[in-house]
């Protein structure tokens, strides 16, 4: 499913841009170029999203496009546009957030063999093992 949501882009005198969305407590990001900054959009609101679902956080809804007013302090940016940015939060995590990672780690031999014999799958156990730890 896509989430969309209104993002106001603010052109900085300096170079690069400011990305904030007003609908979610002004989250903010920024970017050298227009495209990298339409990016870093992209996985800020997903990012914000995925978050707030896994932790069962309510999100508000996105406004209308049309009632957001950006802040026109033109003396600090040169351009300012409000565009929406849109993202598949459960296909953007996929290949962001939940992609695994391949971890090395050292037992003993004896223990290696005997969890072998009895067919424990290691990386089920130590994901396991790990959210009982840190609660997750």
């Amino acid at each position: 499913m896509i989430s969309a949501y209104p993002a106001c882009f603010y052109k900085e005198k300096s170079g690069g841009y400011s990305v904030i969305f007003p609908d979610l407590n002004h989250l903010a990001t920024c970017g050298d170029t227009l495209d990298h900054a339409l990016a870093m959009a992209v996985d800020c609101l997903a990012g914000y999203l995925y978050t707030a679902a896994r932790d069962g956080e309510k999100v508000p809804g996105p406004s209308a496009i049309g009632s957001i007013q950006p802040d026109q302090e033109y003396d600090a940016y040169e351009e300012v546009f409000v565009s929406l940015v849109a993202v598949d939060v459960a296909e953007y995590a996929k290949t962001h957030f939940e992609k695994a990672v391949k971890k090395t780690l050292t037992i003993p031999k004896w223990l290696n063999e005997r969890a072998e014999r009895e067919g424990v799958n290691f990386s089920q156990l130590l994901q396991a093992a790990l959210r009982q730890k840190l609660g997750v």
